[in-house]
């Protein structure tokens, strides 16, 4: 959670990096998810530190921007979900519950809604850092998922699982015991050594 300029500072730029935002003038006109997630970031700091009548005033004008830009691009992402690192992957809907805890650099795409169960008193889920979750999952009920973990594409999960997995299918179970930062390392050692043989 943001609580400082610093945290802040940092939030922002772990976010920049993840989403590969180089800062051109292209970037900056046309990166419309990138300026999204400024605007969520800043909210969460002022949110997170306002003490008087003038930065609550202004914590609310910045609720709406978030608001107004997250309907643009069919995001309904609250304040204080996730961690910093966060990369989303492409404009189109994404609904996350506002109780949720998201960890660092997670990766999200089209379609994800991570909520709670049938009740209201019912908890939200707590995903680690380093996941991954594809297109049109959906994750729900008072589960945990733990570091390192990539959620399949159209996957249902509405059980707690451990890190270092992939989980896949309606309702999820274990499909890999490798999880995201395994697949990266892999890829990245096998295009290493394509390269060294030419």
């Amino acid at each position: 959670m943001i609580k400082t300029k610093s945290d802040y500072y940092h939030y922002l730029e772990q976010d920049r990096m993840a989403l590969n935002v180089k800062g051109s003038l292209k970037d900056h006109l046309t990166h419309d998810i990138w300026h999204f997630q400024k605007a969520l970031r800043k909210l969460e700091f002022v949110k997170n530190t306002a003490s008087n009548i003038l930065t609550k005033s202004y914590a609310a004008y910045l609720q709406l921007k978030v608001r107004r830009l997250g309907r643009k691009l069919g995001f309904s992402i609250p304040a204080n979900v996730f961690g910093p690192g966060l990369s989303i992957a492409h404009a189109g809907t994404i609904v996350i519950n506002g109780r949720c805890k998201i960890g660092a650099n997670c990766r999200i795409h089209v379609c994800v809604n991570v909520g709670g169960g049938l009740s209201k008193k019912a908890n939200p889920p707590v995903i680690g850092d380093n996941c991954y979750i594809g297109p049109g999952a959906k994750i729900y009920g008072d589960i945990t998922l733990g570091n390192n973990v990539a959620v399949g594409a159209n996957a249902v999960v509405n059980t707690s699982f451990d890190s270092n997995l992939t989980v896949g299918g309606i309702p999820a179970k274990v499909i890999s015991e490798k999880g995201p930062l395994d697949i990266l390392k892999k890829s990245s050692l096998g295009l290493s050594s394509d390269s060294g043989k030419k």
